[in-house]
């Protein structure tokens, strides 16, 4: 049980009191009780608001079902539901149209298309190697990866393999070919690099001498002992640095020793406290709290052990090259990190309000993390984070442009409490709840003087698409789902809306996660939809995807593709509002069996991490043990769309039970060698089991569909059972 410290009409869990007090407020020249007495105020005056917006969540959500239940068995009259969503406010009007005013924003942001990564704040590792993911081996990339065949004796192997490292040459060289192309030839052909008069020159194995089409391409270099040691080139916004040594093997099929071409990989990267992480009490969010301060001090470092040695990973430091002119300058060695805070629904024990309850989550991520950040805008770091001297804070779950207001108001006083300028805390808005993507344009709006990101997702956007026409009839397969008019309608009006907004230079427009971080190919062949589509960030699920990632944005200069992504007829909210149901299911049992499990199958491979190990985001093998990285957004998808098929007939609850008790002894079985694993089959009693059962027998109860409360419950059970609690 937590012990509290009685401040300012609040009860704050001890831990979190001294944190604060003794790590997050020396340096910020804010003192620790006043910022508490200030966010109590803040308490105060907003909690009945965010208790009204949830309200209304639950209100409109009736209303939506009374409609479809009224028109039940009827085919959908797409017309006269549009007027009673404007009717009952939840479609909103357009005020018109207008511009983002958004100032002062990191290049990261606004000006440089590429890669951006989102890792659990709570394990140090991964948010340093988030962190350092700025720069990446395209070598390593290659070679660790299935984008390089096997075939032809290019196998991965023990030892390093010659032919393996030939293949990795020749689709690095012709990378280079098409990215920084020399007027003459090939890289290829390339036998020595010089730079002469400030321009860089590059002898063929002919003996003929060429340069760069574009001599602007030619950023810098570094020396060593008089020799040229690595040298700086770009492409769209984005760095290359090709590095000379001569202490591997793979340089003996280099003329000019090339040792490495690294590339400016994730440019961004989200440290995550929501739908990646298992926080669940007061303990939780301190730990994730310290380890979001260590990197805002540049302090934070993880020690652990990798093939028998102990290595210790820290913040990498700036990079430092000689410009063509001969002076010195900096390129930064580090992503741009934003934070994702948690939404409106969840409560938390780390702090109680004047009546002894729990307080609003995000609220307290929006105060806490916002207050570590001032490290970084006091330079209390020897590492800068944001050049222009910004909070990113990334909210996710918000439904209209109301509950978007309601946020701009949160961090508006938060500033104030801080004594931060106007704006200091920009706001990434996701497009992940169905009345978001309706109401688009008003949200952005509401945040139009902070917006600085926006993003589309499968997972949870589906999730709450099921939810919210849950009365209207049974959904497609999820698989079908990704062809279906309003998901392509979804992807394609959340760029023009935002390009619509004038993001375009100021702001972050987004796509989904490439979820198989071990199919890289695939993701080569794929993924470069999204820089096509206008998108100048996705997420990726790992650095080594973020380095083979960015070779897509070196294709596509996305600036110049959202000028003719402008052009096209906008995606029309008609097609947004089509639900997709199945009009007249005809699937075969052995169809519906398939769906079932490979549902239940995702969900238990999930929660059971989750809930009995406290593991909110990892590798979790699929019912085709395809590894996936999942986090809370598959539970949203399969519980709904499980209780939705459950709801409409198409299985029944014996069929549920029967797929949960099988799927369980086979998620046993592919965690045979899983450390600490809790079995779920034979005995089916363990609470990680009966979590997956409440998300998919209450499913069509839960607030939105969402999978936290019943998470939340389940991990706190199971801590307060360790703990020996009565």
């Amino acid at each position: 049980m937590n012990e509290y410290i009685d401040l300012a009409g609040l009860q704050i869990a001890k831990p979190l009191y001294d944190l604060v007090k003794n790590e997050i407020s020396p340096g910020t020249g804010i003192n620790a009780d006043e910022a508490w007495e200030g966010f109590s105020k803040i308490i105060n005056e907003l909690t009945p608001l965010n208790r009204t917006l949830l309200s209304k969540r639950d209100e409109l959500q009736a209303r939506i079902d009374a409609w479809h239940l009224e028109h039940n068995n009827k085919e959908i009259n797409y017309s006269a539901y549009k007027d009673y969503l404007y009717e009952i406010g939840y479609l909103k009007k357009s005020a018109g149209d207008f511009s983002i005013t958004t100032e002062n924003v990191d290049e990261e942001i606004a000006l440089i298309a590429g890669p951006q990564l989102v890792v659990p704040l709570s394990n140090a590792r991964y948010a340093l190697n988030a962190a350092n993911a700025r720069w990446g081996s395209l070598f390593d990339a290659l070679y660790g990866t299935d984008v390089i065949s096997e075939d032809e004796g290019a196998a991965k192997g023990v030892k390093f393999n010659p032919l393996r490292g030939a293949k990795v040459i020749a689709y690095a060289k012709a990378f280079l070919d098409d990215a920084v192309p020399l007027e003459n030839g090939s890289y290829v052909d390339a036998i020595a690099y010089n730079i002469k008069q400030g321009q860089l020159s590059v002898t063929l194995s002919s003996g003929e001498h060429t340069k760069l089409i574009d001599s602007s391409q030619f950023r810098g270099y570094q020396e060593n002992e008089g020799n040229i040691s690595s040298l700086l080139l770009s492409n769209n916004n984005l760095h290359i640095e090709i590095h000379f040594n001569t202490d591997h093997p793979i340089h003996e099929l280099h003329p000019t020793g090339i040792r490495d071409i690294y590339l400016e990989s994730a440019i961004s990267a989200i440290m995550d406290c929501e739908d990646s992480v298992a926080a669940v009490d007061a303990d939780d969010k301190v730990g994730v709290y310290e380890n979001w301060l260590g990197l805002m001090k540049g302090e934070l470092s993880s020690t652990f052990e990798k093939k028998g040695k102990t290595i210790k990973r820290a913040l990498q430091p700036d990079r430092r090259y000689l410009s063509p002119d001969g002076s010195y300058f900096e390129v930064p060695a580090r992503s741009l990190m934003l934070i994702r805070n948690v939404g409106h629904l969840m409560t938390t024990d780390a702090v109680l309000d004047k009546n002894g309850c729990e307080i609003y989550e995000g609220m307290l991520d929006g105060f806490i993390t916002s207050f570590c950040a001032l490290h970084d805008i006091k330079q209390n770091s020897p590492y800068k984070n944001s050049r222009k001297g910004n909070i990113y804070i990334v909210k996710p779950k918000m439904h209209g442009p109301d509950e978007v207001g309601f946020t701009v108001r949160l961090f508006s006083e938060i500033e104030n409490v801080l004594k931060l300028k106007r704006n200091t805390i920009k706001i990434g808005i996701m497009d992940e709840e169905r009345r978001t993507t309706l109401n688009l344009k008003e949200c952005i709006r509401a945040a139009s003087e902070r917006v600085i990101f926006i993003n589309t997702g499968f997972l949870d956007r589906t999730g709450d698409e099921i939810h919210t026409s849950m009365e209207a009839g049974a959904m497609l397969r999820k698989d079908d789902m990704k062809s279906s008019q309003w998901l392509k309608a979804y992807e394609n009006w959340n760029v023009d809306i935002g390009l619509a907004c004038g993001l375009s230079g100021k702001a972050q427009i987004g796509k989904g996660m490439w979820t198989m971080p071990d199919l890289m190919s695939a993701m080569m062949e794929n993924k470069c939809v999204h820089p096509e589509a206008g998108a100048n960030t996705a997420w990726v699920p790992s650095p080594t995807a973020a380095t083979l990632h960015a070779i897509h944005y070196h294709q596509v200069n996305v600036f110049e593709q959202q000028k003719k992504v402008m052009q096209r007829e906008p995606a029309s909210i008609d097609d947004l509002l089509s639900i997709p149901v199945a009009d007249a299911p005809n699937w075969s049992e052995k169809e519906i069996q398939q769906e079932l499990d490979n549902n239940v199958q995702g969900l238990l491979g999930y929660v059971v991490r989750w809930v009995d190990q406290g593991i909110g985001a990892s590798k979790v093998p699929d019912i085709n043990h395809v590894e996936l990285m999942e986090d809370r957004a598959t539970l949203r998808i399969s519980s709904q769309h499980i209780a939705n098929w459950l709801y409409h007939g198409i299985v029944t609850e014996t069929q549920v039970m029967a797929s949960l008790k099988r799927m369980a002894e086979f998620v046993d079985l592919q965690n045979i060698t899983t450390p600490n694993y809790i079995p779920m089959a034979p005995h089916y009693i363990g609470l990680a089991f009966q979590a997956a059962q409440d998300m998919i027998f209450h499913g069509r109860r839960v607030p939105n569909g969402y999978t936290e409360p019943t998470l939340h419950r389940r991990r706190r059970q199971l801590k307060a059972a360790i703990r020996g609690d009565t």
